[in-house]
């Protein structure tokens, strides 16, 4: 199997358009929004522009308010989060088809971009039977994902920016499973993440209770600021242990504070906190947003002075 280029992006952070070879199809990457310290018209933009028509297709299932500036063009796949809880189960034979053939994929780090490359590599196929619900699972964290997706996002989370492993992860995807001996450095990845997740849960234990009101409330978050251990915890679990102890985790660490709820919670932190686009129940924004993001969740001014320092 003859697989296209790969290149490995987040909605803050994609490729210059100049470095992408030929025909360009883009997965599980959400249009920019505010809190990317930019936004759409600085950092998606100036992709979609410089692809120009080399840009076969877009396909996201994130929200934002410029999905609809692009409804009309046939190349732009887009739903919200409700719609799709993951990327891959938008990813059909059909729409591969009728982007006709690409020499470069552009996608997100994660299982669920990992996984939407692969399932179009083989055609709108999912590269082993029910890939698509373990996404989902995995994405929105409802649900328990299968054996082979667990130790596929154990091994992302501990070397997420190792764009060798993600490489190798795809093409393992990409060939149904099919050669057993790339597991070995996909399970050597992912035991690393057991340090990790030791150092995460001494970490958890640090969550305080915040009250809130105002436009989300009467409701609580587990507030912590981590700035300390800057690197050294798993954020995916660390958000998870939060919520265990609220109706959502408030995450503080060196440059950005991150919101997280259940994803069926039905909570907006687009809404609440003024967003254009990103995932409603889980975004990140910048530190120098922290103490408006106080105000507008509802914590009290004493909170907000007290936890901003």
């Amino acid at each position: 199997m003859r697989l296209p280029t790969l290149a490995f992006a987040t909605p803050r952070k994609l490729p210059k358009a100049r470095d992408l070879d030929g025909r360009v199809v883009v997965l599980d990457l959400a249009f920019a929004s505010e809190a990317s310290g930019g936004g759409f018209d600085k950092i998606t933009l100036p992709l979609i522009d410089g692809l120009g028509r080399r840009l076969a297709m877009w396909v996201d299932h994130h929200d934002h308010q410029r999905h609809a500036d692009y409804a009309a063009d046939p190349r732009f796949v887009l739903a919200t989060k409700a719609q799709h809880g993951a990327c891959p189960e938008m990813i059909t034979p059909e729409v591969v088809a009728r982007a006709g053939a690409v020499d470069t994929v552009v996608c997100h780090g994660d299982f669920d971009g990992l996984c939407s490359a692969a399932k179009w590599i083989r055609g709108g196929l999912e590269p082993y039977a029910g890939a698509d619900d373990d996404a989902r699972a995995i994405d929105t964290r409802i649900g328990e994902p299968g054996p082979s997706a667990r130790r596929i996002d154990r091994a992302i989370r501990a070397r997420y920016s190792d764009v060798g492993l993600l490489g190798i992860i795809v093409r393992h995807l990409a060939t149904g499973l099919a050669d057993a001996s790339l597991w070995e450095p996909i399970d050597r990845a992912g035991a690393e993440l057991e340090v990790r997740e030791r150092e995460t849960r001494k970490l958890a234990e640090a969550y305080a209770i915040l009250p809130l009101s105002g436009q989300v409330g009467p409701r609580n978050a587990a507030w912590l600021d981590a700035s300390a251990s800057h690197g050294s915890y798993d954020k995916t679990l660390l958000l998870l242990m939060g919520q265990e102890r609220a109706d959502m985790a408030l995450l503080v660490d060196r440059d950005n504070v991150s919101f997280a709820a259940p994803f069926n919670s039905g909570f907006n932190f687009l809404e609440v906190l003024g967003l254009s686009g990103g995932m409603p129940t889980l975004v990140s924004v910048p530190r120098a947003r922290l103490v408006d993001a106080l105000a507008r969740l509802g914590a009290s001014h004493a909170d907000a002075a007290r936890l901003v320092g």
